[in-house]
């Protein structure tokens, strides 16, 4: 496998690891099952993507198609994590919502339908933009020291 592969692969990874940390400081709960889910901060896609794009265009120049090829698909990668995924998330949120609206007009009103408990939706998808950044800058810094400890003497 490539350099730029690993610095990015390492670059993932150690965003999904600052994730534990970073939530314990904001709400003082533990969650090492975190390393092992998407969402929150930072951005394992955007850390990624950038780390390989930095990587990239410190090794081979910004003049080239490796450089494009990899900014081009970085971009919509971010995009997609903090717009799409991150509407999705929210949309899960409502909908899990709804099986405590229905149980409220269950009580006032008897309907006869079998019930069948649902599994509740994962509402951690997407990322917020701050959280995208986070990750991407995360992202430049591994590649930028990838490089240069990968770059020959």
């Amino acid at each position: 496998m490539n350099k730029g592969v690993y610095i990015a692969l390492l670059s993932i990874g150690l965003a999904q690891g600052l994730k534990i940390p970073i939530h314990f400081v904001k709400t003082r709960k533990w969650k090492p099952e975190l390393f092992f889910q998407t969402g929150g901060m930072p951005s394992s896609h955007s850390a990624g993507v950038s780390s390989l794009t930095t990587y990239i265009a410190l090794k081979r120049g910004l003049p080239t198609i490796d450089f494009a090829l990899s900014m081009i698909y970085g971009l919509i990668v971010m995009y997609d994590a903090q717009g799409i995924r991150r509407q999705t998330g929210e949309l899960t949120l409502k909908v899990n919502d709804l099986g405590e609206l229905v149980e409220k007009v269950q009580k006032d009103k008897p309907v006869e339908f079998e019930e069948k408990t649902p599994k509740k939706l994962k509402e951690m998808l997407g990322h917020q933009p701050e959280e995208v950044i986070g990750g991407a800058i995360l992202g430049i810094v591994t590649g930028t020291i990838g490089h240069l400890i990968t770059k020959k003497r």
